[in-house]
């Protein structure tokens, strides 16, 4: 039985990159250092530590399942690129060419506009983009209680060998 990185709790469906809306776990906390940007999603705990100080970005031989982000400013908005991501990632169907580029611009004191722009040739005919108001709260982050050693994973891993073992004996 093959199961996604999303049944294992690896990757949260709305943790990103990119952001996307879900139906919970919506908190994200953004803080800079002088030399980083950190995004801390509630959905799985998904942190990415994203350079600023203009260092080059990964060999394109290692890949990882978020990408590789590099971030700058441009004015008022801060704008972070990610390529090198896994194959498998495979978000939405795309393959290891996608580049992301996400725009972060505050509006106001209580509202981040979050823009994302995705291009992968080998999957869509062109490049997309996607807009999002992200709405300060004073909420504080839930623990995310999805691992690989819970319940429902003993219930899949248990139901797929009983499927294998009535494979075996010719059963349906």
């Amino acid at each position: 039985m093959d199961l996604s990185n999303a049944d294992r709790c690896i990757l949260g469906f709305n943790a990103g990159p990119p952001i996307t809306p879900g139906g919970y776990n919506q908190n994200m906390q953004l803080f800079q250092t002088p030399d980083h940007v950190v995004l801390l999603t509630e959905m799985v705990h998904t942190v990415r530590v994203v350079p600023l100080d203009g260092r080059p970005v990964l060999d394109d031989g290692l890949r990882q399942l978020s990408g590789d982000s590099r971030g700058h400013w441009e004015g008022e908005t801060l704008v972070v690129e990610t390529t090198n991501f896994d194959a498998k990632r495979g978000w939405r169907g795309s393959t290891p060419t996608m580049r992301l580029v996400e725009r972060f611009t505050r509006v106001d004191a209580d509202t981040l506009h979050y823009e994302f722009t995705v291009t992968d040739p080998d999957t869509w005919v062109a490049p997309w983009t996607v807009q999002l108001p992200m709405r300060r709260n004073e909420l504080q982050l839930f623990e995310y209680a999805c691992h690989e050693g819970n319940y429902a994973m003993e219930a899949m891993l248990g139901g797929a060998r009983a499927d294998e073992r009535r494979a075996a004996q010719g059963l349906q």
